[in-house]
């Protein structure tokens, strides 16, 4: 009896420690981050799809419901170079190809219950407005957070809960040969799921730099799962049902799928969305050197005996590898301790971090290796970003108005709007609206600027009705007359 009192007395103190442990563990939880968003989410739903062999049926379960149709009216149909198919690359550009030259259409994938989607910013590029349809074909008109053309990534986001996302995964854990799903809507078919290999990884394809990015990132996880246009934005998924890469280009002369495909690693994406969730702008790290991959004929012309590292044949002056001691013809080998074998590599590394993030850098020179302390800048040189607000004031009506900043919005709990510095002697001051007060939306459409606005207003006759909050917070709403 006494032995068996003694085990019921540790099963319960073991019970009662873990019941402790978790309860620490979940009052320390923070919704600052998509990942932490995700987290509070994570359920049993996903240790199904561990030990997964060639069944994908449990995967394709989980992962469908989490893409999402997204269908674009643009604002005009420009130039695009993205028709040019004498380039072998191509993004998955729909406009040429599906519902005309005015529709797009795409696809995005739910990265938190709470409605964020993360897509390819050419699938959102020239958009006037943008519709999300889910895998239940309920559709919702959502708004675009922000965006980063040098990776190909935007973030998106509609009004609704309890939504299924999939969870980050870690791409640096992707292993050559290794099986994937592909899903998303092409040529329209929603909710498509094509399965392949990882092909290779860190491929610099040169693509988003030859599309006008100069600070582009690039280093795709390359598969051969069927994607083709209409893909784009979609989910490149492990057999564990983890997001670990966002679809974004083909390799193709007829744009079609032609057994290759691209996809962005979601260990960049991670940064760079949760960035446009947080500043509705990238603050990205630079190190300021040029590199270029150490190729056999370059290291035999440079003297260096083993094939490994990025070469770096300029320091830019003033930068932050120029402060730190790093110079031309420098082999970096390794970022703090992820070891580099490709341009492409030290790119992505540097994306993970913040202006004012400091790094080791081991570097070969002449034969001996040194380890640099480097505070990463800015592009501007500085440690970090200046948080100046453009505040555009324009005169509208007689009243004077000017646009808030992102942490204004934030603390407010509101995402776009401009503010009435001034009422002065208008048709504003004469219905009571006050100094202070802030516009959300102008006959129900949102008002995202004072230039905005101003195009909102100028032509208007007749009864207007104004929504917003007043200083104190409190929404209030007014009926104007414009003569």
């Amino acid at each position: 009896m006494k032995k068996i009192a003694a085990i019921l007395l540790f099963a319960f103190l073991g019970a009662s420690l873990a019941l402790g442990i978790q309860n620490y563990f979940l009052k320390k939880q923070d919704s600052q981050t998509i990942q932490e968003k995700q987290a509070s989410y994570f359920t049993s739903d996903m240790q199904k799809l561990s030990g997964l062999n060639l069944d994908f049926k449990e995967v394709a379960k989980f992962a469908t419901p989490a893409v999402v149709h997204i269908k674009t009216k643009l604002k005009s149909n420009p130039a695009s170079g993205f028709e040019d198919l004498g380039n072998p690359f191509e993004l998955f550009d729909p406009r040429f190809r599906q519902q005309g030259p005015q529709v797009a259409s795409g696809s995005g994938i739910f990265i938190t219950a709470d409605g964020f989607i993360a897509t390819n910013n050419h699938v959102i590029d020239n958009a006037a407005e943008i519709e999300v349809v889910l895998n239940d074909k309920r559709s919702y008109s959502a708004e675009l957070v922000g965006t980063d053309p040098e990776t190909d990534l935007a973030l998106l986001k509609i009004e609704e809960k309890e939504l299924p996302f999939l969870p980050f995964g870690n791409s640096d854990n992707l292993e050559i040969g290794e099986w994937v799903i592909a899903v998303g809507n092409p040529f329209n078919l929603t909710s498509t799921v094509t399965a392949g290999i990882v092909s290779a990884k860190g491929r610099n394809i040169n693509l988003l730099r030859q599309n006008g990015g100069e600070w582009a990132i690039e280093n795709f996880i390359q598969t051969d799962a069927a994607v083709n246009p209409g893909n784009s934005g979609g989910a490149l998924v492990n057999t564990q049902g983890e997001l670990i890469g966002i679809n974004t280009a083909i390799a193709s002369k007829t744009g079609s799928y032609a057994g290759y495909s691209f996809a962005v690693p979601v260990n960049i994406a991670k940064k760079i969305l949760d960035d446009l969730l947080k500043f509705g702008e990238v603050k990205r790290a630079v190190l300021g050197v040029k590199i270029q991959d150490l190729t056999a004929e370059l290291a035999k012309e440079k003297g260096i005996e083993k094939l490994e590292g990025v070469f770096v044949p300029e320091v830019i002056e003033g930068k932050a590898a120029d402060k730190a001691g790093i110079k031309s013809g420098d082999v970096i080998l390794k970022i703090d301790e992820k070891k580099l074998n490709s341009s492409s590599q030290l790119q992505e590394e540097i994306s993970k971090h913040y202006p004012g993030d400091e790094i080791l850098v081991s570097v070969l020179r002449e034969g001996k290796y040194f380890t640099k302390k480097v505070k990463l800048l800015t592009r501007e040189g500085e440690e970090k970003f200046k948080q100046e607000v453009s505040r555009d004031e324009r005169e509208v009506l007689g009243a004077t108005f000017e646009n808030l900043s992102r942490q204004e919005k934030l603390n407010m709990g509101i995402r776009n709007g401009v503010r009435i510095k001034k009422v002065a002697k208008s048709e504003f001051a004469s219905k009571g609206v006050p100094n202070g007060f802030i516009i959300t939306k102008i006959d129900k459409q949102k008002v995202n600027s004072t230039e905005q606005l101003m195009q909102m207003i100028k032509n208007k006759k007749g009864f207007v009705f104004i929504e917003g909050l007043k200083p104190s917070g409190l929404e209030d709403a007014y009926v104007l007359q414009l003569k």
